[in-house]
């Protein structure tokens, strides 16, 4: 019987155990990272959102030029089997379309390429294990990468770039540290891997406009940050600002927002979650209860 404890897939029409889930070596997206995807959330059995990382991952496949056959609506189908299949009610999962294989052997053609679509889930995954969440999170400024300028890589189509992010990474782990944050070449906070970064100062929340991906949660935390009475604004935020800040956090689909308690030497609220962020965390969580923007799966 086939195993779908640890996932499954969708590839070619048939759904996978996650394990036997294969792209070929030629395949640009693994050659070239000439791919994009896009993430949403499971929880308690649906969908978070799904409309809406639909409507960013249609964006992504035009701003990269990549042609699939799949309509949203398949797209859909496709994503709710395949969980239902899995029988994870808490999950990540993700839609992907690579570039492919040249269909001309030895082409250096992109358009040659034979575009093609898949998608996974696995069992939910925390950019922060909730413990981590519950101390806080140890963040590091890379000092040796910058982001990747975005008139070089598109921040806002998401995509498997990360040779900046792995450099910062490594710095972080070998640090001592929890994560990493890069800036961008003006000194700027931009994002981490898989993150975006909150600056609270009074009343006021800022928030990278640049250098980042303009996150669903992202999108949810500005509106639940608004819920609150405060002033969100999206513009440059240099290195100093962040420090200067009463507290920090990130926010991520694998962990709605999640407290940030120092940043290089710098401690934020006495070492602990601030009340801000706790309450933020809270209430991204309780939306995912109330189920106002989810789409259930029959499993």
């Amino acid at each position: 019987m086939p195993d779908f404890t640890k996932g499954a897939a969708w590839m070619d029409g048939q759904i996978i155990p996650v394990a036997d889930a294969k792209i070929s070596v030629l395949d640009w997206g693994l050659t070239h990272s000439d791919i994009t995807y896009d993430v949403v959330p499971v929880w308690n059995g649906s969908f978070f959102r799904l409309p809406d990382y639909l409507a960013r991952f249609r964006q992504s496949l035009a701003a990269l030029q990549l042609t699939i056959p799949q309509t949203p609506e398949e797209i859909t189908t496709i994503l709710h089997r395949m969980v239902a299949r899995s029988g994870l009610r808490q999950s990540y999962v993700s839609m992907v379309a690579s570039r492919g294989v040249p269909m001309v052997a030895g082409s250096r053609d992109p358009r040659d390429c034979a575009n093609h679509f898949y998608a996974w889930c696995v069992p939910y995954v925390h950019i922060a294990k909730p413990e981590l969440a519950e101390r806080g999170v140890h963040l590091w400024i890379s000092k040796s990468s910058r982001r990747i300028p975005e008139d070089s890589v598109n921040p806002r189509a998401k995509n498997y770039h990360w040779g900046d992010f792995t450099t910062g990474l490594l710095e972080a782990k070998q640090a001592g540290f929890d994560n990493t944050a890069l800036l961008d070449h003006d000194g700027n906070v931009t994002e981490g891997p898989g993150f975006n970064i909150f600056a609270l100062k009074g009343n006021t929340i800022v928030t990278s406009d640049h250098g980042v991906l303009h996150g669903i949660t992202r999108r949810t935390m500005i509106e639940l940050c608004e819920a609150r009475g405060l002033a969100v604004e999206t513009r440059p935020l240099p290195l100093a600002e962040l420090m200067e800040a009463d507290e920090v956090f990130m926010s991520s689909s694998g962990g709605g927002a999640i407290p940030v308690t120092r940043v290089d030497d710098r401690v934020f609220s006495n070492d602990s979650p601030g009340p801000v962020a706790r309450s933020l965390r809270a209430d991204y969580f309780a939306l995912l209860e109330r189920g106002d923007l989810s789409q259930p799966i029959t499993y």
